[in-house]
Protein backbone atom coordinates (compact mmCIF):
# COMPACT_ATOMS: atom_id res chain seq x y z
CA UNK A 1 0.00 0.00 0.00
CA UNK A 2 1.11 3.43 -0.74
CA UNK A 3 1.93 5.84 1.68
CA UNK A 4 -0.17 8.36 -0.16
CA UNK A 5 -3.04 6.09 0.87
CA UNK A 6 -2.47 5.64 4.23
CA UNK A 7 -2.19 8.83 5.14
CA UNK A 8 -5.14 10.53 3.02
CA UNK A 9 -6.89 7.52 4.60
CA UNK A 10 -5.35 8.74 8.21
CA UNK A 11 -5.92 12.42 7.27
CA UNK A 12 -9.51 11.78 6.35
CA UNK A 13 -10.11 9.37 9.38
CA UNK A 14 -8.49 12.11 11.80
CA UNK A 15 -11.23 14.64 10.25
CA UNK A 16 -14.27 11.49 10.61
CA UNK A 17 -13.26 11.13 14.20
CA UNK A 18 -12.86 15.17 15.11
CA UNK A 19 -16.52 15.22 13.58
CA UNK A 20 -18.10 12.32 15.60
CA UNK A 21 -17.06 13.75 18.34
CA UNK A 22 -17.74 17.04 17.90
CA UNK A 23 -21.56 16.05 17.25
CA UNK A 24 -21.08 14.21 20.57
CA UNK A 25 -19.85 17.47 22.68
CA UNK A 26 -22.39 19.36 21.00
CA UNK A 27 -24.89 17.04 22.15
CA UNK A 28 -24.20 16.59 25.01
CA UNK A 29 -23.41 20.30 25.96
CA UNK A 30 -26.44 21.64 24.39
CA UNK A 31 -29.51 19.05 24.15
CA UNK A 32 -28.86 15.63 25.79
CA UNK A 33 -31.78 14.07 24.66
CA UNK A 34 -30.51 14.68 20.79
CA UNK A 35 -28.18 11.73 21.82
CA UNK A 36 -31.52 8.98 21.78
CA UNK A 37 -32.88 10.20 18.39
CA UNK A 38 -32.74 7.51 15.90
CA UNK A 39 -32.63 9.59 13.03
CA UNK A 40 -29.20 10.99 14.48
CA UNK A 41 -27.73 7.73 14.49
CA UNK A 42 -28.79 7.33 10.84
CA UNK A 43 -26.70 10.75 10.36
CA UNK A 44 -23.82 9.72 11.84
CA UNK A 45 -23.97 6.05 9.54
CA UNK A 46 -23.87 8.28 6.88
CA UNK A 47 -20.86 10.48 7.87
CA UNK A 48 -19.23 7.64 8.21
CA UNK A 49 -19.82 5.98 4.92
CA UNK A 50 -19.32 9.46 2.82
CA UNK A 51 -16.24 10.15 4.88
CA UNK A 52 -14.80 6.40 4.19
CA UNK A 53 -15.80 7.28 0.35
CA UNK A 54 -14.18 10.43 0.35
CA UNK A 55 -11.33 8.63 0.83
CA UNK A 56 -10.93 6.22 -1.34
CA UNK A 57 -11.95 8.81 -4.12
CA UNK A 58 -9.13 10.90 -3.28
CA UNK A 59 -7.04 7.92 -2.50
CA UNK A 60 -8.11 6.89 -6.29
CA UNK A 61 -7.35 10.44 -7.74
CA UNK A 62 -3.52 10.39 -6.02
CA UNK A 63 -2.71 7.21 -7.62
CA UNK A 64 -4.42 8.62 -10.97
CA UNK A 65 -7.69 7.24 -11.22
CA UNK A 66 -6.55 3.91 -10.69
CA UNK A 67 -6.78 1.82 -7.46
CA UNK A 68 -7.11 -1.67 -6.50
CA UNK A 69 -9.30 -3.75 -4.48
CA UNK A 70 -7.05 -3.49 -1.48
CA UNK A 71 -6.11 -0.18 -1.90
CA UNK A 72 -9.35 1.07 -1.81
CA UNK A 73 -10.69 -1.03 1.19
CA UNK A 74 -7.61 -0.11 2.99
CA UNK A 75 -8.54 3.74 2.28
CA UNK A 76 -11.94 3.03 3.23
CA UNK A 77 -11.28 0.79 6.59
CA UNK A 78 -8.55 3.13 7.83
CA UNK A 79 -10.30 6.05 7.37
CA UNK A 80 -13.48 4.67 9.57
CA UNK A 81 -11.61 2.83 12.19
CA UNK A 82 -9.49 5.58 13.22
CA UNK A 83 -12.36 8.24 13.34
CA UNK A 84 -14.92 5.88 15.28
CA UNK A 85 -12.25 4.31 17.65
CA UNK A 86 -11.73 8.38 18.00
CA UNK A 87 -15.38 8.64 18.74
CA UNK A 88 -15.80 5.91 20.75
CA UNK A 89 -12.24 7.66 23.02
CA UNK A 90 -14.25 11.11 23.40
CA UNK A 91 -17.93 9.08 24.33
CA UNK A 92 -15.60 7.59 27.15
CA UNK A 93 -13.93 10.30 28.20
CA UNK A 94 -17.19 12.46 28.61
CA UNK A 95 -19.84 9.90 29.95
CA UNK A 96 -17.06 8.10 32.48
CA UNK A 97 -14.92 10.52 33.57
CA UNK A 98 -16.09 14.45 32.83
CA UNK A 99 -19.84 13.93 33.59
CA UNK A 100 -20.54 10.34 34.27
CA UNK A 101 -24.11 11.54 35.90
CA UNK A 102 -25.31 12.60 32.16
CA UNK A 103 -24.94 8.59 31.34
CA UNK A 104 -27.14 7.83 33.82
CA UNK A 105 -29.66 10.30 32.45
CA UNK A 106 -28.78 8.92 29.04
CA UNK A 107 -29.76 5.75 29.46
CA UNK A 108 -33.34 6.71 31.21
CA UNK A 109 -34.18 9.03 28.17
CA UNK A 110 -32.85 6.11 25.88
CA UNK A 111 -35.60 3.26 27.67
CA UNK A 112 -38.06 6.09 27.85
CA UNK A 113 -37.69 6.88 23.52
CA UNK A 114 -37.08 2.99 22.96
CA UNK A 115 -40.71 2.71 25.11
CA UNK A 116 -42.26 5.05 23.34
CA UNK A 117 -41.47 3.54 20.13
CA UNK A 118 -42.54 0.21 20.95
CA UNK A 119 -45.37 1.19 21.84
CA UNK A 120 -45.96 3.71 18.41
CA UNK A 121 -45.64 0.22 17.01
CA UNK A 122 -48.01 -1.86 19.19
CA UNK A 123 -45.58 -4.08 20.55
CA UNK A 124 -46.94 -6.78 22.96
CA UNK A 125 -47.37 -5.56 26.78
CA UNK A 126 -44.61 -8.44 27.49
CA UNK A 127 -42.07 -7.56 25.10
CA UNK A 128 -42.11 -4.33 26.27
CA UNK A 129 -41.80 -5.54 29.66
CA UNK A 130 -38.83 -8.15 28.44
CA UNK A 131 -37.18 -4.87 27.01
CA UNK A 132 -37.36 -2.50 29.66
CA UNK A 133 -36.15 -5.05 32.39
CA UNK A 134 -33.50 -5.95 30.01
CA UNK A 135 -32.41 -2.01 29.53
CA UNK A 136 -32.68 -1.54 32.98
CA UNK A 137 -30.29 -4.42 33.98
CA UNK A 138 -27.59 -3.03 31.73
CA UNK A 139 -24.87 -1.59 33.70
CA UNK A 140 -23.19 2.02 32.49
CA UNK A 141 -23.40 1.40 28.44
CA UNK A 142 -20.16 4.52 28.41
CA UNK A 143 -17.85 1.76 30.01
CA UNK A 144 -14.86 0.63 28.36
CA UNK A 145 -15.48 -2.75 27.89
CA UNK A 146 -19.43 -2.26 26.52
CA UNK A 147 -17.79 0.43 24.43
CA UNK A 148 -14.94 -1.85 22.98
CA UNK A 149 -17.61 -4.38 22.10
CA UNK A 150 -19.96 -2.11 20.42
CA UNK A 151 -17.30 -0.24 18.64
CA UNK A 152 -15.76 -3.97 17.20
CA UNK A 153 -19.31 -5.23 15.88
CA UNK A 154 -20.05 -2.03 14.37
CA UNK A 155 -16.33 -1.93 12.77
CA UNK A 156 -16.93 -5.88 11.03
CA UNK A 157 -20.63 -4.08 9.78
CA UNK A 158 -18.15 -1.20 8.46
CA UNK A 159 -16.08 -3.97 6.86
CA UNK A 160 -19.34 -5.58 4.70
CA UNK A 161 -20.03 -1.86 3.85
CA UNK A 162 -16.28 -1.19 3.02
CA UNK A 163 -16.19 -4.30 0.66
CA UNK A 164 -18.94 -3.32 -1.30
CA UNK A 165 -17.72 0.35 -1.69
CA UNK A 166 -14.18 -1.27 -2.80
CA UNK A 167 -15.83 -3.43 -5.47
CA UNK A 168 -17.68 -0.31 -6.42
CA UNK A 169 -14.61 2.26 -7.03
CA UNK A 170 -11.65 -0.86 -7.92
CA UNK A 171 -10.32 0.61 -11.20
CA UNK A 172 -7.62 -1.50 -12.76
CA UNK A 173 -5.35 0.23 -15.40
CA UNK A 174 -5.44 -2.53 -18.13
CA UNK A 175 -2.47 -0.90 -19.93
CA UNK A 176 -0.50 -2.09 -17.18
Amino acid sequence: MEKTIKSIAINFGLYLGATLGGITVLAYALYLDLLTKWWLGILLFVIIIVYGIISVSKSKESLGGYISFKESFSSYFITVAIGVIISTLVSVLVFNFIDPEAAVALKEKTIEATLQIMKNFNAPEEEIAKTLDLMEAQKNQFALMPQIQSTAMFLVIQAVIGLIVSLIMKKTNEDL
